[in-house]
């Protein structure tokens, strides 16, 4: 049949009206044609399925309203028809269909809820063999209801599916036929309140999740198991369709905490976070922004942070985009309610706004809070609870692999522009740089590039740089040791203290000096060895000057060359000043940062004087035992080991305190008591010429204090050092001095309990004292 004009008329009927059919004339079309594509101009066609009706009148065809209005078709205007067949279409069986359902007429106040499978039974039912067309509308009654369907989205398949055989890829079309093998998807209108159930529903949101992130493009290294548990927890279920979600019985992650170090990369994920989501920006907010000195305000600028989230979600509900807000330093918002002495309130009401904006009445399906922190244990705990801030994840101090992931972020505009000289081994770098930020790494290359620069240019004559210097220019591996030498670890060793602690170096005076940092380094390895003692714990005692701080730097060292790159003193002089509360807060601090690092060592250098003991009453701190006998007992967190060294001059007042428990192991650190071991000393640090050396001999030989057969030396390293240092000064008689010293150093004439030696070695003493020298024959 050739085409044929025709009349535009309205559909004859409601009941005509639901079918989707175009009405027309009996005698109009041959019996055998089922559809007809109109024009209604040269360039345009649209496709309906053909219904014979008697109640339509001659050489018109019969359109419903939605139908008029999607072909842009006038009444009474004439149409260009012809038939259609569909069977001589290559692509034209629809293999999946996506239909937006609202209320007929529109109506924001009504609700229902629908199953989507029952919906597209009906539909398949009714419709079957219909040809639809992306952006048709048509009306149908399901459940007493009246529905509008659009049609959103076509793919379509290659014809043979109508014998049975589905064959080749779904292709986007305009146009397709309903076949009882279609699939049908259903979304809602914008501002339509019906609710779709079923796994025949779909999203209209799209999905949140850019696939074309990449780590090192977004320069974040080493942090690719936490961004992966981050994905996990909070944006594994946004791209899910809610059917499934429904069908599980869970809601979406509201909140993530991100804590840890500072340096290590939290803020940095949290902002590049928004390149991974294709959806709106994220609002980045630091934490004081929020405070404000007016009444109320700060409440406000926490309820204008959600206002956005709040009026799209009750517009479009689950299908509403994802909202995203980024708190930086949350912990100076969210305290612990209750915590302020000022009677404001001001930090309360803050918490209480936001926690009602996360978890309230009026919940918020839309939003994920990401919240920043340095210091967790600040943060309301209402605020970490399932729900809010649900996921709690520490980002820690980056591995030896996360380092050189880092170190290639930082240094890939080096590499990319041949600036890095190839004696640079990014693998050695990192594995020097043991608990090093990914913020303290970035320092390092810059520093390394400052001394590559430094080579063309001096501070004190600058000089224009030729062409050929600037080609020649390069960071080198002697640039990145200088630099490493500059930038220190936060959470490393303080190696300028520990220099100084231990200047004179270890003497191993006695068999005694080695027992003791062998035992160090065998507890060091059984803490990073050993699964069943994350924590062990060292007292050193002994008198005062025995060299415990020193032997406990030196264990320490050790600990560090065998794996342990954090090591933190804990003494009484940095903590000068300081009230009870405060000198605890440090203590605990301490403790705190070594649970940062797998591998720590904590020196408590002169427990009683952190304790503020004093013998005349006797009086001590309370509130810092207490921390002391807490902390020191405490094991470290999952994945963490500790090694705690301590010293102490007065054993019997770690016993009377009770502190005695909080040790594994208690080592006595003995003082020199034999000339022998004094000799070795002497020796050691070669404080003798030859000459003077047989002075020594002569004169220890003469004086009954030391030439007895049990000499009365009793005298700590540390004081003897002293005295050999002192008696230096005196280059005309060093070595008198010095004896002279040492015996007033080991105890008093009077008191040593034999008066006949103590008789003849003061006259020899006086003499020695009056300028007599003894001969040198």
């Amino acid at each position: 049949m050739a085409s044929t004009k025709l009349i535009v008329s309205k559909c004859p009927s409601d009941e005509l009206a639901m079918t989707n059919c175009v009405i027309a004339s009996p005698g109009d079309f041959p019996i055998d044609v089922k559809y007809i594509t109109i024009h209604p101009t040269p360039d345009q066609e649209f496709s309906f399925v053909l219904k014979v009706d008697p109640a339509m009148p001659h050489r018109q065809l019969g359109f419903t309203f939605h139908q008029r209005k999607f072909a842009r078709l006038e009444l009474d205007k004439e149409i260009s028809v012809e038939p259609f067949r569909p069977d001589k279409e290559k692509n034209i069986v629809v293999g999946n269909m996506t239909i937006q359902l609202d209320f007929q007429p529109k109506d924001k106040t009504r609700k229902a809820s629908f199953d989507s499978a029952a919906i597209l039974a009906f539909l398949k039912s009714n419709f079957n063999a219909h040809v639809f067309s992306v952006g048709q509308q048509f009306v149908f009654s399901f459940q007493q209801q009246l529905l509008l369907a659009e049609v959103q989205k076509i793919e379509v398949v290659d014809v043979s599916v109508l014998s049975g055989k589905r064959t080749g890829s779904q292709l986007a079309a305009n146009r397709g036929v309903l076949l009882e093998k279609s699939d049908i998807f259903f979304t809602k209108g914008a501002e339509s309140n019906i609710t779709l159930t079923g796994k025949a529903r779909i999203s209209a949101r799209p999905s949140p999740i850019n696939p074309d992130f990449d780590f090192e493009q977004m320069g974040i290294g080493g942090l690719g198991g936490e961004f992966a548990s981050i994905f996990r927890r909070a944006f594994a279920s946004r791209v899910m369709p809610p059917s499934l979600l429904e069908q599980l019985g869970i809601t979406h992650v509201k909140g993530i905490l991100l804590y840890g170090p500072p340096g290590t990369g939290k803020t940095l994920m949290a902002r590049q976070i928004g390149k991974m989501l294709k959806t709106r920006e994220p609002k980045i907010v630091n934490g004081p922004e929020i405070l404000s000195k007016f009444v109320g305000e700060s409440e406000k600028n926490i309820r204008d942070l959600f206002a956005e989230a709040e009026a799209e979600y009750k517009s479009k509900g689950e299908d509403s985009s994802l909202h995203m807000i980024v708190f930086d330093e949350i912990d100076a918002i969210c305290k612990q309610r209750g915590a302020r002495s000022d009677n404001t309130g001001v930090h309360d009401t803050v918490v209480n706004q936001l926690l009602s904006k996360m978890d309230g009445v009026e919940q918020l399906n839309n939003i994920l809070i990401i919240g920043m922190t340095n210091r967790r244990d600040m943060i309301d705990e209402a605020l970490l609870r399932p729900g809010r801030l649900e996921v709690q994840l520490e980002i820690s101090l980056p591995d030896e692999k996360g380092r050189v992931e880092i170190l290639k972020i930082h240094t890939a505009q080096l590499r990319k522009n041949e600036r890095l000289a190839t004696d640079v081994n990014l693998q050695d770098i990192a594995a020097e740089t043991k608990n090093y930020s990914g913020a303290e790494l970035a320092g390092v290359v810059r520093s390394a590039a400052s001394y590559s620069m430094n080579r063309l240019v001096k501070a004190s004559k600058t000089v224009a740089v030729s062409d050929d210097a600037e080609a020649a220019l390069k960071v080198t591996n002697e640039d990145f040791q200088l630099a490493l030498l500059e930038v220190k670890s936060a959470f490393g060793a303080d190696q300028d203290s520990f220099e100084s602690m231990v200047l004179n170096g270890i003497i191993n005076w006695s068999p005694a000096v080695q027992s003791i940092l062998t035992e160090g380094l065998l507890h060091a390895k059984q803490v990073k060895n050993s699964a069943r003692t994350p924590l062990v714990s060292v007292l050193l005692e002994g008198p005062v000057g025995s060299g415990k701080t020193a032997l406990a730097v030196k264990m320490a060292l050790q600990a560090q060359e065998a794996g342990f790159p954090f090591v933190r003193l804990v003494s009484a002089e940095k903590l000068v000043g300081m009230t009870e509360a405060a000198k605890s807060s440090a203590i605990a601090k301490a403790f705190d940062d070594s649970y940062k690092s797998p591998l720590s060592v904590i020196i408590i250098d002169e427990i009683e004087r952190l304790l503020d003991y004093a013998p005349i009453g006797p009086r001590f701190s309370n509130s810092v035992l207490q921390t002391l006998l807490v902390l020191a007992k405490r094991l470290p967190p999952t994945g963490r080991k500790l090694l705690i060294i301590a010293t102490t001059s007065h054993a019997n007042v770690v016993n009377s305190l009770g502190l005695e428990d909080a040790f594994d192991v208690r080592l006595t650190v003995p003082n020199l008591n034999k000339m022998d071991q004094v000799r070795t000393v002497l020796k050691e640090i070669d404080a003798f010429t030859e000459q003077e050396w047989r002075d020594y001999d002569k004169y220890t030989r003469t004086l009954p204090f030391f030439s007895t057969a049990n000499p009365h030396i009793w005298i700590g390293i540390k004081k003897l050092l002293m005295l050999i240092e002192m008696a230096a000064q005196d280059e005309s008689s060093k070595v008198v001095k010095f004896l002279s010293s040492l015996q007033d150093a080991c105890g008093q004439m009077d008191t040593l309990g034999d008066e006949s030696v103590n008789a003849d070695t003061a006259a020899i003493i006086a003499s020695i004292k009056a300028g007599d020298q003894p001969s040198t024959d």
